[in-house]
């Protein structure tokens, strides 16, 4: 009678055991690539809705380059403007006078310009001329400033790089106010 007690006792227990669903382990195996895994609990999350940054230069499909900007005019704040006729006129003391060669096709020039106006309220004008009967390219620079401004009696230094543009073949002279300060070949 025992023995039939027991024998059923450990059918039932096989019975219990055989129905439970199988148990999963707590945490997956451990590979030798388990720490280039991310887990979703440290995955970044985002924090705004923002729309994503769009680049302005995308690349062109059939070259596979970014496209090339057509070159650059000298900057806004450098160019004579209509309302300077109401500004006094004044000099600038330039120190140092650098043509740059730029490494494209056409080739392109740049004047660097290192120097100081007589005042922090004085602006900083560039007037270019094309280049004349013997190729030369006149440069005028000079400041302005409004007759009506109280401002300290100090040199403002400056930097400015001015785009000259290409040119059809030959050779050119750069005058920066009257003066050459450089040559080259187009």
């Amino acid at each position: 009678m025992r023995k039939r007690w027991f024998f059923g006792l450990g059918i039932v227990i096989l019975l219990v055991t055989a129905c439970q669903p199988a148990t999963t382990p707590s945490s997956p195996p451990q590979s030798a690539y388990s720490d280039l895994i991310v887990s979703d609990a440290t995955a970044p999350t985002p924090t705004s809705n923002a729309p994503m940054d769009i680049p302005t230069s995308l690349p062109d499909p059939i070259v596979g380059q970014a496209t090339v900007a057509p070159p650059p005019t000298p900057p806004e704040p450098i160019r004579p403007r209509p309302e300077d006729a109401m500004m006094q006129r004044d000099n600038v003391y330039i120190e140092k006078v650098d043509l740059l060669t730029l490494e494209s096709y056409p080739l392109q020039f740049n004047l660097v310009i290192v120097g100081n106006l007589p005042t922090p309220c004085h602006e900083l004008r560039v007037k270019i001329d094309p280049p004349d009967a013997q190729n030369r390219i006149m440069v005028g620079v000079y400041s302005v400033v409004s007759p009506e401004k109280i401002c300290i009696q100090v040199l403002s230094p400056f930097s400015q790089t001015i785009p000259l543009g290409s040119f059809a073949p030959g050779h050119y002279t750069v005058w920066v106010n009257g003066k050459k300060v450089a040559e080259f070949d187009a």
